[in-house]
């Protein structure tokens, strides 16, 4: 007998409790970013060498070296230069043209080491054992905030053979610990027209509002919640000496924030989420299951003595079709996620019909949340 089923996770944000005491304090600093204070892409293509036979062999490859020896002065001929770059039997297997990144922080002083991570731009088979030439990392408005070198650590291998080969993780990604050293600072100055503002990670009003209820409460009449997202506070002139202490107090404040009406459905892994605030109105639901099975009984069919024949084996196919009796219930308006998960304990449906269910009550108009399908 072959029954198909799907298995559906269901998670309830909050308790089953239902009530609101119990949703968590969270720091303004978890919230929240400070404005201007944030993480600057660095970028730029460098040349690793020593690589033993893994590295690439493209025209891209061959044509990169050759600028790098330009650079430091070792010049060749027109024709040798053209014959060199074009030339796949030119052996350039110990050397990889790389892209090079790093997050540059808004506070890194000139002289900091920041962590870079490479990855390979020709065919290269893997970086184990390279190092990375000198490489300078440009911003967006192409200046150059950073130098990298190093030895590469790819946390991998790889090794084939010519019939065979064993991988481990990514060899063609590697990451440089401290590899780069801060050439120009990117500085963001806290509090020079006497305010800072916070962003908050998921705007909302109501988490803004209490954002700036709650460090009201510390220093009264000194934030405001302008939009959804910002909470502009103004600096105590008595602390304006201090905006470091001062952002460092507000960041450990605490806020309950809003949780949103939503349901989050994803069918591929069978999750289900909904939200505390999710509420239905009264409704009348029956989910009827349909349960097809197939049952396969074959016969040996034998020949009669002395008749020549053959035995064969002769399929038989048994389809049966079962509904199961459901009750039709009705749901009356459910004011926290408990009550609606008990609802739907009470109308026995099992989490793999969450997703059809909810769908459904979206279109009715009964569902008063959003649905989010994934």
């Amino acid at each position: 007998m072959f029954r198909r089923s799907f298995i559906f996770n269901l998670f309830l944000v909050t308790g089953l409790m239902g009530t609101s005491k119990l949703a968590a304090d969270v720091r303004i600093g978890d919230l929240t970013n400070v404005a201007g204070v944030r993480k600057n892409q660095l970028v730029g293509m460098g040349l690793v060498t020593g690589l033993n036979g893994t590295g690439g062999k493209s025209p891209v490859t061959r044509r990169f070296a050759m600028n790098m020896l330009q650079r430091f002065g070792v010049r060749s001929d027109p024709d040798l230069r053209a014959r060199i770059e074009n030339d796949t039997a030119q052996k350039t297997d110990n050397i990889s043209v790389v892209t090079v990144t790093a997050n540059l922080d808004s506070f890194s002083k000139e002289g900091t080491a920041i962590d870079v991570l490479v990855s390979t731009f020709d065919d290269a088979e893997s970086l184990q054992g390279g190092q990375l030439i000198l490489t300078p990392l440009f911003g967006a408005d192409g200046q150059v905030y950073a130098v990298a070198s190093g030895p590469i650590s790819i946390g991998g291998f790889s090794f084939s053979g010519e019939s065979a080969r064993v991988q481990k993780n990514h060899p063609t990604t590697g990451r440089i610990p401290n590899g780069a050293t801060v050439e120009l600072e990117t500085c963001s100055e806290l509090g020079t027209d006497g305010r800072v503002q916070f962003l908050l990670n998921s705007p909302s009003y109501e988490t803004a509002r209490r954002t700036a209820n709650a460090i009201n409460q510390v220093y009264p009449q000194s934030a405001f919640a302008t939009d959804a997202a910002t909470i502009d506070v103004i600096i105590p002139f008595s602390l304006q000496s201090t905006v470091s202490d001062f952002v460092a107090t507000l960041s450990n404040l605490t806020v309950t924030p809003d949780v949103p009406a939503k349901v989050v459905i994803n069918e591929r892994t069978g999750t289900v989420v909904i939200g505390e605030h999710v509420q239905l109105s009264r409704v009348l639901i029956t989910h009827a299951n349909l349960v097809v099975s197939t049952v396969e009984t074959p016969l040996v069919a034998q020949p009669a003595p002395f008749s020549q024949g053959e035995t064969v084996v002769v399929p038989r196919t048994e389809v049966m079709v079962e509904e199961e009796d459901n009750p039709v219930s009705i749901i009356e308006p459910t004011t926290t996620v408990g009550e609606l998960a008990q609802a739907l304990n009470a109308l026995g449906v099992a989490p793999r019909d969450l997703s059809s269910i909810f769908q459904q009550l979206k279109e009715s108009g009964a569902l008063h949340a959003e649905l989010e399908m994934k």
